[in-house]
């Protein structure tokens, strides 16, 4: 195990005593969602997610849409798991390759489901639906669900018989159960379309990059080195 440095909360309280890049991506997240609260519209046409061919859409979307959050519960939710599972693994693995965990974690996400959404409205543009066309391209994607979510893989990679205990209902499983019924269910309801609003392949694809990266740096033995973080 290696450890790395950051201020372990003797002086500044609670803030201080999470890892750097975990405790700047929490500040950053609620500060655009308080941002967001005050100004809605501007917030979510300008910094959320639209597919390419939507008028609002800006290159900018594919790394802000990390940071926005539709609610108290979507961000708690967030945010919790961020807390809790993040800066265990930036202890663990190093705030250097952490950063670059989360963000192409996050990316996966986007990428898959920008090629879902190409493949929703492909045949929507061949028989002419334009309605239902231009409703798909300009509903905005939001969260940061896809990199939490190749958090939580990762987490489960590096600690799989862990036990966790989820507080309603209060279930206790290995960690590497859980990862795999999360992947099952989001795999299920995005397939069947169920659960309407939630993008259940942005979190399969923040889940397949953040295992694989993973899985990489396990093999190559470059999980705990510091210099070698690519």
């Amino acid at each position: 195990m290696a450890y790395y440095e950051y201020d372990g909360g003797d002086r500044g309280g609670f803030l201080s005593s999470i890892p750097p890049v975990t405790r700047n991506l929490l500040i950053i997240n609620v500060i655009l969602f308080a941002a967001t609260l005050i100004n809605e519209e501007f917030m979510v046409k300008t910094f959320a997610m639209f597919y390419p061919t939507s008028y609002f859409f800006r290159p900018w979307q594919i790394i802000t849409h990390m940071f926005m959050h539709g609610g108290v519960w979507h961000i708690f939710f967030n945010m919790w798991s961020l807390w809790m599972f993040g800066s265990v693994l930036e202890q663990a693995i190093g705030s250097k390759k952490f950063g670059v965990y989360y963000f192409l974690s996050g990316l996966g996400a986007v990428a898959l489901h920008t090629f879902v959404q190409y493949l929703q409205v492909a045949p929507l543009l061949e028989a002419g639906n334009m309605p239902a066309y231009y409703a798909l391209v300009n509903t905005p994607t939001l969260g940061a669900s896809g990199a939490v979510y190749g958090i939580l893989i990762g987490y489960a990679l590096l600690y799989p018989d862990s036990i966790l205990t989820l507080v309603f209902p209060p279930i206790s499983l290995k960690a590497k159960w859980f990862i795999l019924i999360f992947a099952a269910i989001e795999l299920v309801t995005g397939v069947l379309g169920t659960a309407d609003g939630i993008a259940h392949f942005a979190h399969l694809g923040g889940m397949v990059v953040g295992g694989l990266l993973m899985w990489w740096w396990k093999r190559s033995r470059r999980l705990y080195d510091r210099d070698l973080w690519i």
